[in-house]
């Protein structure tokens, strides 16, 4: 009577934290191309990026012109003066290689720049998820878009339409 007793409160303690979680997907890629900011941004990012790649490019040429004359120099140049032009030569490799990493490095300013435009629009659809998951009590909305490790997910748990109209765009 113990034994069956002591089961029997095992079994509901199994069932109560059993309970069934609710979860839903979002596709995060079709979320962002139904946000104009976010293709704005996009665009304005491309648009300095190449700016800046002709920035970086003519800098890299005028290097490379540069060894180029010195290579045609070379045989009428003394020491001293090929020195000189090795020294020039490598300046401006440098500077070209320091322009690079000024504007595409890590933490250069185009890495600035999109932090700038695309955090708020993040923390926007962040904040529209958070509200779905809250009123329609989710435990947890994945990303589709970004996860390798679902092969099949049911349309009907696919909450990226509510979370377009929670940031003011109806679909």
């Amino acid at each position: 009577m113990k034994k069956a007793f002591i089961a029997l409160i095992f079994a509901a303690a199994c069932a109560f934290g059993a309970s069934a979680q609710k979860f839903a997907l979002i596709d995060m890629e079709y979320i962002l191309k139904n946000v104009p900011s976010y293709e704005m941004a996009n665009e304005q990012i491309n648009q300095i990026s190449q700016r800046w790649q002709k920035e970086v490019e003519a800098k890299a040429k005028e290097a490379e012109t540069a060894y180029k004359n010195y290579q045609a120099d070379m045989v009428f140049l003394t020491d001293e003066q090929k020195k000189k032009r090795e020294e020039e030569v490598v300046s401006k490799e440098k500077a070209a290689n320091e322009l690079r990493y000024k504007y595409f490095g890590p933490e250069g300013e185009l890495a600035k720049k999109r932090q700038s435009l695309l955090q708020p629009i993040q923390d926007d659809i962040y904040n529209a998820v958070k509200k779905v998951a809250e009123e329609k009590g989710y435990q947890a909305i994945f990303d589709r878009a970004s996860s390798e490790n679902i092969i099949f997910a049911s349309p009907r748990i696919d909450v990226s339409n509510e979370v377009l109209e929670k940031l003011g765009y109806s679909r």
